[in-house]
């Protein structure tokens, strides 16, 4: 299953909306290599990109709302710190298992539902906040 970005994901935040690009590219190059067989060096290389950008992303965002004064920062943090450790664990099945269709099952369940999830919902409430001071 392809993750493609969509207007409807952005959130009014330039630099946000960025990142957020790239991970849904970083994530659909990883579904590509797994998909068409490139096999686990490539595979890999691209889930290593995924790891790094994925906490530079958070750094970034949670800058912001600490800067901001987000109401919900520590939620949000706690939502971040819980992906980090799922993703861990998606690292280690890929080491295990390498680019197989049960990967491919956990990238889906693991990092395309909540990264939707997390960009409709707990990411927009940031844009909300940004653009009119309060939630």
């Amino acid at each position: 299953m392809a993750i493609k970005w969509s207007p409807e994901y952005a959130i009014g935040v330039e630099i946000i909306d960025n990142q957020h690009k790239e991970l849904f590219s970083a994530i659909n190059n990883l579904l590509e290599a797994c998909n068409q067989g490139k096999g686990k060096e490539e595979a890999g290389k691209v889930l290593k990109f995924l790891e790094n950008y994925v906490v530079e992303h958070f750094t970034t965002e949670e800058g912001i709302q600490k800067e901001s004064g987000f109401p919900e920062y520590e939620a949000h943090k706690r939502a971040h710190e819980g992906f980090i450790q799922s993703f861990s664990e998606l690292k280690k099945a890929f080491e295990e298992e390498g680019p197989t269709l049960s990967f491919v099952v956990k990238i889906n369940r693991i990092v395309v539902d909540w990264l939707i999830q997390h960009v409709t919902q707990a990411d927009k409430k940031i844009g909300i906040f940004l653009q009119k001071g309060t939630l």
